[in-house]
């Protein structure tokens, strides 16, 4: 990178303010891509395919969750070496199947093949939209643009599982609800061809302005670190990226439980499909709204406390709703389950960014979004199987004891990594 790119190219949100905004719209449609299915999917498997084993209608969580999970990984290397634009827009290209393939499917072999591309889509698309952000927010506001990037994401995720329970009631399971999800693909395909520019000379001057911690705790966090070792110190050897990547592990693993039991579980209690997609979308919609508070709250209190909070009041909302059996008592426990995700999101993702150096953090929020949307697969299988043998009351709270238990391991293995507060913060 010349003298000359060097003067062009500006760190912050107020300097990269069109392109930022562009990139919060593009993440919407990523969301709302994967919310045509929140409502719908759950409810297709008993009525038109009649499965009556939880764990078989989970198994399109699970292949989304794998997908998913082993594509965030790859994103964050061919983000560095080929670049941010070209990993987006391939992502998007595998998008465009998926509400044909959900509309089409004669049988449930089609609707796994479909999740297998969302989750490419998924991994893809939205991890580089949070790798392009940070690059562009730079060091100081790393937790309110975590916020952003993640309420586009899960506001239209629930925008879209409210609309799609609505176009279902009224016009049938396929394909009303569908055809918006293929609308976002198309309009999210032609933004990112087209008008989103490539960021990954921001991070490079990032990293050449980059100074260490004073405390000398990332001094082994050099900047020439191989794949093997930024998989390690992500995965399990760093204490904050290592928490990290357990609790989005575990936030996720709730997550697909919501996802695919919860609708089960209200319809059997009686639930019209509107209310279903109601219910379906209080969650994420609190989640997705609370970011835009969440996320600048850690820049100005921290980021440990926060996450822990959170994974405690998850923990809550969830035991709430496995105690209850009525729509006011699940709707208060989907309200207080995204405000605990929303508290937990961008904050993980902020940790992310201040403790990778900006040489490899690309790769280091592929290996955390390997771990945390692992956790779809795990949900699916642990939830489905607990729901199969002591049916889905159990399994929701055995997630909500695993909930408690992830928040307690941030409390007493992460330090607070918020550039801030790091002078105040006593290394263990």
């Amino acid at each position: 990178m010349n003298d000359h790119a060097d003067r062009r190219i500006q760190l912050g949100l107020r300097a990269n303010l069109p392109q930022f905004s562009l990139l919060v719209a593009v993440n919407g449609l990523v969301g709302g891509v994967l919310g045509q299915e929140r409502t719908v999917l759950p409810l297709l498997a008993e009525r038109e395919f009649r499965f009556t084993a939880h764990t078989a209608v989970l198994t399109f969580i699970l292949a989304f969750g794998l997908a998913k999970a082993a594509t965030n990984y790859f994103a964050g290397s061919w983000s560095d070496r080929f670049g941010r634009k070209p990993v987006l827009v391939s992502g998007w290209l595998f998008a465009i199947p998926v509400p044909l393939l959900l509309i089409w499917a004669p049988n449930w072999g089609w609707v796994v093949a479909a999740n297998v591309l969302l989750g490419i889509n998924q991994g893809l698309t939205w991890s580089t939209t949070v790798i392009m952000k940070i690059d562009l927010a730079g060091p100081e506001r790393r937790g309110l643009a975590m916020g952003l990037n993640e309420a586009a994401g899960y506001l239209a995720v629930a925008v879209t599982a409210l609309a799609t329970g609505y176009l279902a009631a009224r016009y049938g399971l396929r394909p009303a609800p569908f055809l918006l999800g293929l609308s976002y693909a198309a309009l999210g395909l032609g933004l990112s061809a087209v008008i989103v520019r490539e960021t990954r000379d921001h991070a490079r001057l990032e990293a050449a302005q980059h100074t260490a911690r004073t405390d000398g705790r990332h001094d082994h966090l050099h900047a020439d670190l191989s794949n093997s070792q930024v998989f390690s110190y992500t995965s399990m050897r760093e204490p904050a990226l290592s928490a990290a990547s357990q609790a989005g592990m575990v936030n996720n693993l709730n997550d697909g439980l919501a996802w695919g039991l919860f609708p089960i579980l209200f319809a059997t209690a009686g639930l019209s499909v509107a209310r279903i997609g109601v219910l379906a979308a209080l969650y994420p919609a609190v989640w997705g709204l609370g970011q835009l508070i969440t996320g600048p709250l850690s820049d100005r209190l921290g980021r440990k406390h926060l996450i822990t909070a959170g994974m405690l009041t998850q923990a809550v909302a969830l035991a709430l709703i496995a105690a209850t059996t009525t729509f006011a008592p699940w709707a208060a426990g989907a309200v207080l389950l995204g405000a605990g995700t929303a508290a937990v999101y961008p904050t993980l993702l902020a940790v992310i960014g201040d403790v990778a150096h900006p040489a490899w953090r690309a790769r280091a929020v592929g290996v955390y979004r390997l771990w945390r949307d692992g956790g779809f697969a795990v949900g699916a299988l642990l939830s489905g199987v607990i729901a199969d043998l002591w049916g889905p009351v159990a399994a929701i709270w055995a997630v909500a004891a695993l909930t408690a238990a992830s928040g307690l391991i941030v409390a007493a293995r992460m330090y607070e990594t918020q550039p801030a507060r790091q002078r105040t913060d006593t290394p263990q």
